[in-house]
């Protein structure tokens, strides 16, 4: 059953498209082993794609010539491990750097010195100190941002560099493309899996439930069956008139057979006669009542 679902919800799935660009298609190829179908999905590009598709093979091939000579030389170029560490450029920087900042900072640290001077600080003391360390400080701190900035520049124009020959290379192998088929997301109605062994536990319980049922009539009605026997019995309601799933279950010594049944409206199981069976072999045994035949069990069993 859960393979018949599955092989639905893949039919209601496989929808054929077409588009401008090229078609999609679904069909059944055979069957595998255990007797499942076998699809398989196709995909064709439109005239228009496909001519362009043989041009694009075609200039791919002759890229492909020219990439395996570029990739060479990317080999060569990148058979050396890159290395940031030029002491010569950071010289240059630090040196290009110091023509701007040393005079910049001159001048800073003379007007930082009459400041302090004007405010009644002098040197040696620990405000002048902590002033002109703060100072140093900074001035510290821009040469190695400096240097810091420029390394980064330098190091990327080195990777430029590095890199030409791979970009020559990639640009060599690129060339006009065909446009897939945009195939759209097509229904994918849900049908659900059948739950068999929910199923048939659910008739299981069912089927227990009603042997339950049967099994407690007979035990329970059942001795009170016997009880109206064996005590002189009274009028007992027997028409079948009034009674629903009836099923014989046996014969009685006399040779009357025995019901197990329900009475309408009652969900309670019961066992015994039929009034017109009775009335057949035992008519003193069965009295009208109300319209509903009734039998005295102590006169039916003799």
């Amino acid at each position: 059953m859960n393979k018949e679902t599955a092989v639905t919800q893949y039919g209601l799935g496989a929808t054929n498209q077409i588009t401008p660009y090229g078609d999609l298609s679904y069909s059944q190829i055979g069957k595998w082993d255990d007797g499942t179908p076998r699809f398989e999905a196709t995909q064709t590009l439109s005239p228009e794609m496909q001519a362009l598709y043989d041009k694009y093979s075609g200039i791919a091939s002759n890229l492909g010539d020219i990439g395996t000579t570029l990739s060479g030389n990317v080999k060569d170029q990148f058979g050396q491990p890159f290395e940031l560490g030029n002491e010569a450029v950071e010289g240059r920087i630090f040196d290009l750097g110091r023509k701007r900042l040393d005079p910049m900072f001159e001048e800073g640290e003379e007007s930082l010195r009459t400041r302090l001077m004007n405010q009644g600080l002098q040197p040696g003391t620990p405000a002048w100190e902590a002033e002109m360390r703060r100072f140093s400080e900074g001035r510290s701190d821009a040469y190695n941002n400096l240097l810091l900035t420029g390394r980064e520049q330098a190091g990327n124009e080195l990777l430029t560099e590095r890199n030409q020959s791979l970009n020559e290379m990639i640009a060599a192998l690129t060339g006009t493309q065909v446009k897939d088929p945009n195939f759209v997301g097509t229904p994918s109605p849900g049908v659900s899996g059948v739950d068999y062994a929910g199923l048939v536990q659910d008739k299981y319980k069912s089927d227990m439930d009603n042997y339950s049922a049967k099994i407690s009539g007979l035990f329970g009605l059942g001795k009170s069956l016997a009880g109206g026997w064996a005590t002189g019995g009274f009028p007992m309601p027997s028409d079948r008139r009034i009674k629903r799933d009836i099923e014989r279950i046996g014969v009685a010594d006399n040779g009357l057979p025995i019901y197990l049944y329900r009475l309408k409206g009652s969900p309670q199981y019961q066992i015994g006669f039929m009034a017109d069976e009775v009335r057949n072999s035992h008519p003193q045994a069965v009295a009208n009542i109300g319209g509903i035949d009734h039998v005295r069990y102590d006169m039916a069993v003799k």
